[in-house]
């Protein structure tokens, strides 16, 4: 299987990163995975003029296409995102905002290949889960717009350092064990 995990913060050795890696490591054996960061790409905001509607691709050219080759190569996809106050980091949203070609609400559409996997994993300093629940929410219906099937999801609370995941490996080997 080919996973692409993807970092959905702007950080690129915070905690966000680390669990990245940890997944890494959980899920290779046996399968061929790559880790990218959304701050490694140049994405402009969308413009909302619906261009794509009629044309299934945006007008600007962007590093949006290269992205979405690292999704079509993918046979799982794991976003892992920290919370932007409440939500999804404003770079990782930017994105899908502009994944509007590839959404299945209008024709024509851009399409992935069929049978691709998603799992989310979603943190936060504070220690209530509701903020995660919607954090998973907003990339799951990412997900489905683009026909991925939803198939696993951890919400972790209470992490704001890097050494804040230590005390949550067995968490996130028990959800790797669901990825591979």
């Amino acid at each position: 299987m080919k996973i692409l995990i993807i970092n959905c913060s702007p950080v690129r050795n915070g905690a966000t990163a680390e669990i990245v890696n940890m997944v890494k490591e959980n899920v290779s054996i046996g399968n061929e995975v790559r880790c990218i960061c959304i701050d490694d790409y140049e994405i402009a905001l969308c413009k909302g003029c619906r261009i794509c509607h009629d044309t299934a691709e945006c007008f600007q050219k962007d590093d949006v296409i290269k992205l979405m080759e690292e999704y079509e190569w993918a046979d799982k996809i794991v976003s892992v995102s920290p919370s932007y106050w409440a939500d999804i980091p404003g770079q990782f949203k930017v994105f899908i905002d502009r994944c509007t070609p590839w959404c299945n609400t209008h024709e024509p559409h851009a399409k992935l290949s069929a049978g691709k996997k998603g799992y989310t994993i979603a943190l936060r300093t504070g220690p209530s889960m509701p903020e995660c629940e919607r954090i998973i929410s907003s990339i799951e219906h990412f997900y489905g717009h683009l026909e991925i099937e939803l198939c696993g999801k951890l919400g972790l609370c209470s992490i704001e350092y890097k050494e804040d995941v230590a005390a949550r490996i067995d968490e996130i080997k028990e959800f790797c064990n669901i990825i591979a």
